[in-house]
């Protein structure tokens, strides 16, 4: 199996489409192991881990970051906060496998959005005709478990975390032993003996004698009693859970209402009332500005014609004075000139000849300028100055006059609204009807939630009830009931159960002395001395493993260092890999931990390029540094390399060709 593809929309921090190259396949003929992915704390590795598991197993799907979330309540968490709630959130996984000797790719596909109706995501599987084969949809469940199974998932896709945990614990943790189980091949016969039980105590009842056989009954009467109160508690706890969803929904109705008609308004009156006198009070300055204005010289804004008029009238007038004034001066000195001539030596008829020409010359310098009309305002210069000065003023005037009445008109405006605001409020009378009912439906969902609690307490009660009935009638049939026409079932089952606790101890040993050996090989290998440890073994009851040096004496755990303690789980983990025969990528998260540098040297040189065919790291720049990175890329052992790069001010994740370096 090859995992070839991952895409990602709206999925988490990976906002819009984003799509991830997982083919190790360089090109048709050469492959490189390792796709490297690189990111920040918090920049969305474990997101992708995540959404591995989703695809593959929805529901079922152990994630990291569920915890006791409904399947519903966290496909709602899993959508990028930034979308639309009506916008697709969607996980895409193609991969390819071997299917009757051929090769053979699918892509899964789950998609949802917010609060989906059903709280389920859909499920699409695409071929390679791209088509959607619905009947491998309706058994997906069953058909991946064939290819990578859910019990020993752990096995391939696993973290820094769990690595850490099976590194410090004498035991290893629920996740693992479950895998152990799944990969033992221990869980069918455990199947097999609980089923033979039922066998022996359904013919125990049967051939059982009148009185204990009235025990019995008496034991499954109260049983049955128990699960018909278990089943009518389930059907109360249904209808009070629809029941506090009823009444929540009439509360949000309330309250809306109480909105909606004032009531909260009503609430605020003071303050709106407040407000409006504030806003009365500033209308009123603008006003009594406005008096002043009219008080000055606006009202001469009236009559702005006569203004223009004297204004152009008065500059006539000036410039004809000076004009006569001018006239005036060069007459004087055309008769000074004049005079002086008849004192020289020159003939009166030249004289008069220079007399005629500046008379003309001054009659065709100022004959444009000759006033037709009588001065009738005679305005001296200090009345046109003030004139100006008047109109200059009545400009800015007008202009301040107009913004005050802007000021004026916004003002009045929000007034308006004021009261518009103050006339929806309710009356005081409904106002304290529309709080008593808002207050009643916040009480009966109080109400209901607590009888809600109650009944849900009593189902627990009866679940433990009819579990502690079940013990008693198991222990009844098995030490009470005996009868000569049971003992061949009875010897038979019981030979049976010793024949499977037997099977299942020699299977047991068997499977775990390959698996000793896989570890210590896989340690040994990674650790690069070989004087540590000789042997490790490995408890069939807890699978806690055991470690002895070469003079057969235990190698206490606690003597490791922290590095080596994080080589012994991921040698564990490797050789339960090898064991269980599924050849599967491996996807690991925050590989490298606490390790030293010659423990993450070995763990670089050996482990990531050997794992699997396929192997997807998910590192920090602190775990995989510059130097690790170019040791693989020496080694030729990454065939991808990628960045998820981690917006902080956007809390978006996007994903980028190339490493940190």
């Amino acid at each position: 199996m090859i995992f070839l593809e991952l895409v990602l929309q709206n999925f988490g921090p990976y906002s819009g489409k984003q799509v991830i190259n997982l083919n190790p396949k360089i090109d048709e003929e050469n492959s490189h192991p390792i796709i490297l992915l690189g990111g920040m704390n918090g920049g969305g590795k474990t997101t992708l881990m995540d959404a591995i598991r989703l695809a593959l197993y929805g529901p079922r799907a152990q994630c990291s970051t569920r915890g006791n979330l409904s399947y519903s309540d966290f496909l709602n968490q899993c959508v990028n906060n930034k979308i639309d709630p009506v916008a697709d959130t969607r996980i895409e996984l193609l991969f390819e496998h071997i299917e009757n000797d051929k090769p053979i790719k699918y892509r899964v596909v789950r998609s949802w959005t917010k609060n989906p109706k059903d709280g389920k995501d859909t499920l699409g599987i695409l071929g390679d005709s791209d088509t959607w084969p619905d009947a491998l949809v309706n058994i997906w469940d069953e058909y991946i478990e064939n290819l990578l199974p859910l019990g020993i998932s752990n096995l391939f896709l696993f973290d820094g975390e769990q690595v850490k945990e099976l590194a410090e614990q004498e035991t290893p943790p629920p996740v693992v032993v479950d895998a152990i189980r799944g990969l033992l091949g221990l869980e069918l016969a455990d199947r097999l003996a609980v089923d033979l039980d039922i066998l022996v105590n359904r013919k125990l009842k049967e051939v059982g004698n009148s009185k204990d056989l009235a025990n019995l009954e008496e034991i499954e009467t109260r049983l049955t009693q128990q699960q018909e109160d278990y089943q009518t508690t389930e059907e109360k706890v249904e209808i009070l859970k629809n029941q506090v969803e009823e009444l929540e929904q009439k509360q949000q109705e309330a309250f809306d209402k109480f909105i909606s008609e004032g009531g909260k308004i009503a609430a605020e009156r003071n303050q709106l009332e407040l407000q409006q006198d504030t806003k009365t009070a500033e209308i009123e300055q603008v006003r009594q500005s406005m008096c002043e204005l009219a008080a000055d010289v606006l009202p001469l804004a009236l009559i702005p014609n006569l203004l223009n008029q004297a204004q152009t009238q008065g500059e006539k007038e000036f410039r004809h004075q000076q004009v006569q004034i001018s006239k005036d001066l060069l007459i004087e000195r055309d008769q000074r000139l004049l005079t002086w001539l008849n004192q020289v030596e020159i003939s009166p008829i030249e004289v008069e000849k220079i007399q005629s020409f500046l008379i003309q010359d001054v009659d065709s310098l100022y004959a444009k300028t000759i006033q037709t009309k009588a001065p009738w305002l005679l305005a001296d210069d200090e009345t046109l100055s003030h004139l100006d000065n008047l109109i200059y003023h009545l400009q800015n005037s007008k202009i301040s006059a107009k913004d005050k009445l802007a000021i004026l008109k916004n003002k009045e405006e929000e007034i308006h609204t004021l009261e518009r605001q103050v006339q929806t409020a309710a009356a005081p009378e409904d106002y304290t009807k529309l709080r008593q009912a808002l207050e009643t439906a916040q009480n009966q969902v109080v109400e209901a939630k607590a009888n809600y609690e109650t009944i849900r307490r009593r189902l627990a009660e009866l679940e433990t009830i009819i579990a502690k009935s079940k013990k008693e009638l198991s222990d009844y049939t098995v030490e009470n009931i005996k009868h000569k026409n049971s003992e061949h079932i009875i010897t038979s089952a019981a030979k049976v159960q010793n024949t499977l606790k037997i099977f299942r101890e020699k299977l047991t040993l068997r499977k775990l002395n390959k698996l000793e050996e896989e570890v210590k090989n896989c340690f040994l290998y990674l650790l690069h001395k070989s004087d540590l440890v000789h042997r490790i073994t490995i408890d069939t009851k807890t699978f806690s493993l055991l470690l002895y040096d070469l003079n057969g004496k235990p190698v206490p755990k606690h003597r490791l260092s922290a590095g080596e303690k994080q080589l012994l789980a991921i040698a564990f983990l490797w050789g339960l890999a090898k064991v269980s025969g599924h050849r599967l990528p491996v996807a690991i998260d925050t590989p490298l931990g606490r390790l030293d540098s010659s423990h993450r040297s070995n763990l670089v040189e050996r482990y990531f390029p050997s794992a699997s065919h396929q192997v997807i790291l998910l590192s920090t720049d602190t775990e995989i540094g510059k130097k690790e990175v170019e040791t693989l890329r020496e080694n030729e052992a990454i065939a991808r390399e990628y960045l998820l790069k981690y917006d902080s001010s956007t809390r978006q994740t996007t994903i980028q060709p190339g490493y940190f370096w």
